[in-house]
């Protein structure tokens, strides 16, 4: 999910152009702009530390289990990053070219879809549909596969922006044939472990029962854990894995953001791939990376990326010009005639952001 969101002001009405600096605090801000009754965890960091990091309200109503910055939840789409590092990582080991067609990974593919490039996938423009069905569909690997490259094209590869989740599953599935090994245990290895990131992944994090929230929907009614639903015996079935799905906590997506400032993960050339504006987006003054949105704000350039589904939201947004970050994520985001975090979502992101030193 991309909501069609402009990270633009300051989160508090003012006109001013610039972030206001001597703002009030984190801690004041995030109490007002988080709708009353709604729950999850804000982080927010500066200077290569958390400056910020609170639950707020319930990760689980029933055990009255509270909310908390090692509370383990669905990141949803922001997942698309994880996937793009992962194929920046293979090139730089040599393992595939953004350039490659998906022929040398897939096999034979329809005429219609010869030109397709990795990087169009990465992008968005490789012009195909949206999605397959149901995340929780029980669809296999090859299934998706055959599926996706049957199906018609919104529009020519390299054409034009077409938010694309199929897009990127096709994209674990690439990262599998040039690693040799499952998505996952890919991440895990070269992501995730240098990062030290040990609470991100589908089922290789132990996750204890109790660690991860509970999704409420508008209703306040359950629906559960993430892997309540459908899974593979290794993780979500294949509408959902690489686009989205993947678990983690504030705390690690803080050490994402550390990983990201230096090189311990990526080269200098795969973060200018991933922050690059590669293509500008649909009916928007932002363009998109390699699973990131660019857009120009009050705190300057801003690299981020929301996800969100039928109960929860979140989103992750670090500043390029300097080392500031904020991450978000509610499991209980839409509450009929009462909120709706999306429409706070500019607000509470880049105010955030804004008084990330005032702590």
């Amino acid at each position: 999910m991309v909501a069609a969101v402009t990270l633009t002001g300051c989160g508090d009405g003012m006109a001013d152009a610039h972030c206001p600096w001597r703002a009030e605090p984190v801690a004041p801000f995030v109490t007002r702009t988080f709708p009353a009754g709604a729950s999850g965890t804000v982080l927010v960091a500066a200077d290569d530390r958390i400056r910020y990091c609170q639950g707020v309200g319930w990760a689980d109503r029933h055990a009255h289990r509270r909310a908390g910055c090692d509370t383990g939840y669905d990141i949803m789409s922001i997942t698309k990053q994880f996937t793009a590092a992962a194929i920046l990582k293979l090139a730089m080991q040599g393992r595939l070219r953004l350039g490659d067609r998906i022929d040398r990974f897939l096999g034979p593919v329809p005429a219609d879809k010869r030109r397709i490039t990795v990087r169009q996938l990465l992008t968005h423009t490789a012009g195909l549909v949206e999605s397959l069905g149901d995340d929780y569909d029980p669809l296999s690997r090859d299934a998706m596969v055959r599926t996706a490259l049957a199906s018609r094209l919104r529009s020519a590869p390299g054409r034009e922006f077409r938010y694309s989740n199929v897009g990127y599953g096709l994209l674990a599935v690439i990262v599998e044939h040039a690693a040799g090994t499952s998505y996952e245990r890919y991440l895990a290895r070269y992501l995730f472990a240098p990062a030290g990131m040990t609470h991100t992944g589908y089922v290789l994090p132990r996750w204890r029962r109790g660690q991860v929230a509970v999704e409420y929907d508008d209703r306040g009614r359950s629906h559960g854990r993430p892997f309540d639903h459908p899974w593979a015996a290794d993780g979500p079935y294949w509408n959902l894995r690489g686009n989205g799905g993947m678990l983690s906590t504030a705390r690690d997506m803080f050490r994402w953001q550390r990983a990201l400032t230096g090189d311990a993960v990526l080269s200098g050339w795969a973060k200018r791939q991933l922050f690059g504006r590669h293509v500008r987006m649909a009916d928007s003054d932002d363009h998109y990376g390699d699973g990131w949105v660019l857009s120009d704000t009050d705190v300057g350039e801003v690299a981020w990326h929301d996800g969100g589904d039928t109960w929860s939201l979140a989103v992750f947004a670090r500043s390029l010009r300097d080392d500031r970050m904020v991450f978000w994520v509610s499991n209980h985001a839409y509450q009929q005639h009462r909120w709706n975090l999306e429409n706070a979502q500019a607000e509470l992101t880049i105010g955030a952001l804004c008084r990330a030193r005032t702590d």
